[in-house]
């Protein structure tokens, strides 16, 4: 980002409070300058960006429309900008990591990980909020996500967690006490998820299995996918890192003699620039030595 294009911060914070107080006086008081030089702050903002911000009628200030909205734009960096160094001067080592996590990788890998995080960076506390899917990180709050698929977030860096292997697991309702072989899933259901459509297919080929895969029900999370395959609705193909909890909460059985599939890889993902900030710093150095 060229400087050139960025005014002054005086500029902006004698803008913005002229905009939020209404008033070159009460701002004048609130900068600790004179009323002269709040004035002449806004205007040299306004010749930089050739428009004007305020209508002057006498003494009286008014926000154009391009004022009203440059005024909101600016009030929001202003904020993030007073509440990072806040946090900096609080917690010059630690402090939030917001973190945008699949729901199903966040809960069952990465959440019974995190204690031992704490151990490691007792100064960070790392916040989930569920994404299923890329954003653009400068509209967003968070420094980093976890990602799924393939290494190729736009204008991002990224860390290589894990590869998803997929097995077969079902509910004993299903085989009704028989020893199930991997050509026995043409005549049984299958469960699906929405956002791995072609993984059964894929799986079938791989163990030799000419079934057709189209049929059955799709859903759009693993946690669903494991309700309906607990409850005798189909087969699912599930990851190894719910595995455990496939067998130990929901009972289910896994489908033996047979080859799992890759169907990708999760990924830390933080945008570029964000390397030095500690919290971030800290995780990525905690997750690089779990997966090693």
């Amino acid at each position: 980002m060229s400087r050139s294009k960025i005014p002054p911060m005086p500029w902006l914070a004698a803008f913005e409070s002229v905009a939020r107080t209404g008033s070159v006086t009460v701002s004048a008081h609130e900068l600790d300058l004179t009323q002269g030089a709040v004035s002449r702050q806004v205007q040299k903002l306004e010749g930089f960006l050739g428009v004007e911000l305020f209508t002057r009628d006498r003494k009286r200030l008014k926000l154009t429309p391009v004022g009203v909205h440059y005024a909101a734009r600016i009030r929001d960096s202003l904020t993030q900008i007073s509440n990072v160094t806040s946090d900096i001067k609080k917690n010059p080592l630690g402090g939030a990591l917001e973190l945008a996590v699949l729901p199903a990788f966040g809960a069952h890998w990465l959440a019974p990980r995190l204690k031992a995080f704490q151990g490691h960076a007792p100064e960070v506390t790392v916040n989930f909020t569920t994404r299923l899917s890329p954003f653009d990180f400068s509209q967003e709050r968070f420094q980093a996500a976890i990602h799924f698929g393939r290494d190729d977030w736009p204008d991002a860096q990224s860390l290589h967690l894990l590869d998803e292997k997929l097995t077969p697991v079902f509910a004993a309702s299903l085989s009704q006490g028989a020893v199930l072989e991997p050509s026995d899933l043409a005549q049984l259901p299958l469960i699906h998820l929405e956002s791995r459509p072609r993984a059964w297919s894929r799986w079938m080929r791989k163990n030799d299995v000419d079934a057709d895969t189209q049929s059955g029900m799709v859903v759009d999370q693993f946690e669903a996918m494991l309700q309906a395959a607990a409850v005798g609705l189909g087969v699912a193909l599930i990851p190894s890192f719910l595995m455990k909890d496939a067998e130990t909460r929901f009972g289910l059985q896994v489908l033996p003699k047979t080859h799992a599939i890759e169907s990708g890889a999760y990924y830390l993902v933080w945008p570029e620039g964000m390397d030095a900030y500690p919290p971030l710093t800290s995780f990525r150095t905690w997750l690089e030595g779990v997966i090693r």
